[in-house]
């Protein structure tokens, strides 16, 4: 079958580290499992051979859609949709997700993820490496990193060299576990989100220089301090610190 460009298609074959993605799932009898991006079903047919109850699989690619109904589990169901936008709890409340995401929207599924956090305790993805180190926190973090900490700790699980795909890719890929925590409640994530953005927006200008004074010195975090300084309950303080100012 051909792949697709516009779709960011790599299909993984090791069956090493497809047993490992399984495994880290971690997964028993009767769990749920939401497969992003099944392509020819090389994870899908790994995932079967584990006693879950129901595996639901999210496709893009119409192709790969036809293909992985052919595999023909009873408990198999293949949903032809975007990943990026998709309801993931329309599918249950505790849902173990996976997947080999595609590099040009891994960073928007993971987002989804989080929007989701009440039906998804549980996450494996693979994604390129340079967006997992991101994630993991510890190299050049970004807003979204902060987002995904707040509500999930971060494994790395492995990383991935191109020769374990076809067609390999030009970086090396990383396995991510996101394990929901309760670190934070935070009810609007949007509104959470929309901070953190505001906060990374100019990265090199200093705290003062993006949000009122009271709201920093309440948080008790340096003015002068920029966004790669901060640890996360850094972030956690200055968000309750804004609402507190906003609701004013």
């Amino acid at each position: 079958m051909r792949l697709k460009k516009s779709f960011g298609q790599h299909l993984l074959v090791s069956e090493g580290v497809l047993g490992k993605i399984a495994d880290t799932l971690g997964i028993r009898e009767g769990d749920v499992v939401v497969e992003i991006g099944g392509g020819t079903g090389n994870l899908t047919r790994e995932l079967l051979r584990r006693p879950l109850s129901r595996l639901f699989v999210i496709e893009l690619d119409r192709d790969m859609v036809e293909r992985l109904r052919e595999i023909g589990d009873e408990r198999l169901e293949v949903i032809n949709a975007d990943a990026t936008d998709f309801d993931f709890c329309s599918l249950g409340r505790e849902l173990k997700l996976v997947g080999n995401l595609p590099y040009n929207v891994g960073s928007l599924i993971v987002e989804n993820t989080v929007f989701h956090k009440d039906c998804v305790p549980l996450a494996v993805y693979m994604l390129q490496k340079e967006v997992a180190e991101k994630l993991e926190g510890k190299k050049d973090t970004g807003w979204l990193s902060v987002f995904v900490r707040t509500f999930y700790d971060v494994d790395y699980v492995m990383s991935v060299p191109p020769r374990f795909f076809v067609p390999p890719p030009r970086v090396d890929s990383a396995v991510l576990r996101l394990v929901r925590n309760e670190k934070a409640h935070i009810e609007d994530l949007g509104d959470y989100k929309r901070f953190l953005t505001r906060v990374f927006q100019n990265r090199r200008k200093a705290l003062k220089k993006k949000l009122p004074e009271e709201v920093i010195k309440r948080a008790g975090v340096e003015p002068m301090a920029r966004v790669e300084e901060l640890s996360l309950e850094d972030f956690l303080a200055l968000y309750g610190s804004y609402r507190e100012y906003a609701g004013k």
